[in-house]
C-alpha cells in the first residue's frame, strides 16, 4: 500500500507565525493542530490555519524538504504561501475533502 507524505505551513490567524511541519495524514495532523491536542509550538502560539502543503512520495523526500524549508528564512515561506494560496485561506476545508 502506498501513502502520501506533506510537507505543509501552518500560520495564525494573523499571519505572524509560520510553522512547517511533514505528516503522512495531512488531514489527521492538521486537526491534531486546530484540535490543540499536540502539546508544543503549535499549541503554545495559536497555529492553527492551514497555509500550504506538498504531496511527496516517500518519507525521504518529504524530511528533506521539510528541512530545508525550516533552515530557510521566512520570505521563502511566505512566497511558497503566495504561490498556491495568494488570499491567505484557511486551506483545512480543502484538505478534508
Amino acid at each position: 500500500m502506498e501513502r502520501d507524505f506533506y510537507v505543509y505551513i501552518m500560520t495564525t490567524a494573523k499571519k505572524t507565525v509560520l510553522y512547517v511541519g511533514m505528516t503522512n495524514d495531512l488531514v489527521g495532523r492538521v486537526h491534531q493542530h486546530r484540535a490543540r491536542s499536540v502539546p508544543g509550538f503549535t499549541r503554545c502560539y495559536n497555529v492553527d490555519k492551514l497555509a500550504y502543503y506538498e504531496l511527496h512520495p516517500d518519507a525521504y523526500s518529504t524530511i528533506t524538504r521539510e528541512k530545508q524549508l525550516k533552515a530557510g528564512p521566512r520570505s521563502h515561506k511566505v512566497a511558497l504561501i503566495n504561490s498556491m494560496n495568494p488570499e491567505w485561506r484557511d486551506l483545512w476545508a480543502d484538505s478534508v475533502l
